[in-house]
C-alpha cells in the first residue's frame, strides 16, 4: 500500500507534440503549449532532459499536488516511449495520468475532459495507450478544428500547420485548456493510497 509521500508527483502531465521549432505554434503542438502554460502557472522550475523528453515537477501552490509535466521529444507517435517510463519511474496511477493533445474531431476552441475511451486515430494517443498498457488514462481534448475533407493528405497539412484563427483566439483556447487542467488536478495531493 502506497502512502503519500512514497511516489515523487500525485499526477504525470504529458503535453502531446512533435519537438523541433519547425512544428512550435502547430495546431498538433497545442499539448506542448498547454504544459508549458501549466508549467509556468505554477511557476515549475525550467524543464530538463529526463525520459526521453523535457520534464519538470513541482506543487501547483503550496501545500497543493505535486505534479510532473512532461514534453516528450519522440516526436507524436512515439510519445509512449517518453511516457512509460516516467509514469514506471514517478509511481503515477493510470488514472493520474493527463494526456494533453489536439483533438481535430472538436470545433476550434472546444475543450473536453476524457477518462479513457477511444483513440479516434490520433497517433499519440495509440502511442500512449501502447506503453501505458491501457487507454484508461485522462485525457484533455482541445478542440482545434478540421477541413472540409476527409483527404489523409488535406487533414495531415491543416494538423501540422499553423493556427489560422487570430492570436488572442489562440491563447483563450490555452487559457481554457490549462484551466481544465487545473481543475482536474485540483489543489490537493492524492488521499493515502
Amino acid at each position: 500500500m502506497f502512502r503519500r509521500g512514497s511516489a515523487p508527483v500525485d499526477w504525470l502531465i504529458v503535453g502531446l507534440g512533435n519537438p523541433g521549432s519547425e512544428y512550435a505554434g502547430t495546431r498538433h503542438n497545442v499539448g506542448f503549449e498547454v504544459a508549458n502554460a501549466l508549467a509556468a502557472r505554477w511557476d515549475l522550475p525550467r524543464a530538463k532532459k529526463k525520459f526521453a523528453g523535457l520534464y519538470t515537477d513541482g506543487r501547483t501552490v503550496p501545500g497543493g499536488s505535486r505534479v510532473g509535466v512532461l514534453l516528450p521529444q519522440t516526436f507524436m507517435n512515439e510519445a509512449g516511449r517518453a511516457a512509460g517510463p516516467a509514469r514506471g519511474a514517478l509511481k503515477v496511477p493510470l488514472d493520474h495520468v493527463l494526456a494533453i493533445h489536439d483533438e481535430i474531431d472538436l470545433p476550434f476552441g472546444r475543450i473536453e475532459p476524457r477518462l479513457g475511451g477511444g483513440l479516434a486515430g490520433h497517433n499519440g494517443l495509440k502511442s500512449l495507450k501502447r506503453e501505458l498498457g491501457s487507454p484508461d488514462f485522462h485525457r484533455i481534448r482541445v478542440g482545434v478544428g478540421r477541413p472540409d475533407t476527409t483527404d489523409p493528405e488535406i487533414v495531415s497539412k491543416y494538423v501540422l500547420g499553423r493556427f489560422s484563427e487570430p492570436n488572442d483566439e489562440v491563447a483563450g483556447l490555452i487559457d481554457d485548456a490549462v484551466r481544465e487542467a487545473e481543475r482536474l488536478v485540483g489543489e490537493s495531493p492524492l488521499p493515502d493510497r
